[in-house]
């Protein structure tokens, strides 16, 4: 069976629509809920086994809409809220329904954090810490966590089946020896949280450099993820995707798009 890539939320931590917001990309949201975006995770399919990466704060409902009924394995790619607030949601699948604890890969730096904010999971979670480089099989697909550009220890993914897959939903560019290992990659899936204006030129990435970026690697696609759309100028779907012709091999990931590997 292929390895399926699921995208299950597309948004930087706001998402989209925000409850407080009126501009334009959150109206367009509104009026049209396909486009709106919950805040940043993925999945993997290996038709044994299946692997979130990420428990973001919307993943009940993420897991819902994708109908997602089964979990395996967790991996955190960093200690912030809206990339692991989504973890208390599978406490009560495991006590009522799975009656085994799932897998969970934390960040090396998030362990005492992890037990401090969570001391009623520790019998939910079989914990164990990640590590750059290393390679974790599931069925016929390798991950490797690989060194991300963020305000702390961050891992970004690689997906090593048929087809390679980068996901780095939080990075400001990438470290040289991370970039040599994804050079020429079949998808770059990548942090394009701000449009104009970059707030968090450390952390973050703006469409247009990670437009670049995926230039600079010679990836084959480049989906844009981790996306604010408000700021520094909100922006709406239809005008990016308009933009966005000009660049043949970037598009805007979505909430549920699909990569086969």
């Amino acid at each position: 069976m292929a390895v399926a890539f699921k995208i299950l939320g597309t948004g930087a931590g706001p998402g989209i629509p925000s409850y407080y917001c009126d501009c334009i990309s959150c109206n367009e949201a509104r009026e049209n809920p396909c486009l709106a975006r919950t805040r940043s995770g993925a999945v993997v399919n290996t038709g044994k086994e299946t692997v979130l990466i990420d428990a973001s704060a919307d993943m009940r409902a993420q897991l819902v809409r994708e109908d997602i009924r089964h979990v395996d394995v967790v991996f955190i790619s960093h200690w912030h809220y809206d990339h692991f607030g989504g973890l208390g949601d599978l406490e009560y699948y495991v006590r009522l329904y799975r009656k085994e604890k799932i897998k969970l890969f934390l960040p090396p730096d998030a362990l005492e954090e992890f037990e401090a904010a969570y001391p009623f999971l520790l019998d939910v979670f079989d914990i164990a810490l990640w590590q750059f480089g290393e390679k974790y099989t599931f069925g016929e697909c390798d991950l490797i966590p690989l060194p991300a550009n963020h305000s702390r220890q961050t891992a970004g993914f690689v997906l090593e089946a048929k087809q390679r897959l980068a996901y780095f939903t939080d990075t400001a560019g990438l470290p040289e020896e991370t970039a040599a290992r994804i050079r020429g990659i079949d998808y770059l899936i990548c942090d394009a949280t701000f449009y104009k204006d970059n707030w968090y030129p450390h952390s973050h990435q703006s469409v247009a450099q990670a437009i670049q970026l995926g230039q600079d690697l010679n990836a084959q696609s480049t989906i844009l993820t981790h996306m604010a759309m408000h700021y520094s100028e909100p922006v709406t779907v239809a005008q990016l995707t308009e933009q966005l012709q000009a660049y043949s091999s970037a598009v805007l990931a979505y909430d549920g798009m699909v990569i086969t590997l």
